[in-house]
């Protein structure tokens, strides 16, 4: 698969909700091709998956 492909194939896990493989086909199109749109939707998704909001749960 290309770079692309990797990409197109992350956005349709990351809209299933399936963020784990999502993210594992954005870091293929990043090793494929570091330029790759994947890099800052593996960047935004990285921030989706580890923020914590302590507030949230302790009201």
């Amino acid at each position: 698969m290309t770079a692309q492909e990797y990409y197109e194939q992350g956005n349709a896990y990351r809209k299933a909700g399936n963020m784990q493989e999502a993210i594992n086909s954005y870091i293929q199109a990043i090793a494929l091709d570091p330029d790759s749109p994947a890099v800052e939707a593996k960047r935004m998704l990285d921030d989706i998956m580890s923020f914590y909001c302590k507030d949230m749960y302790n009201p």
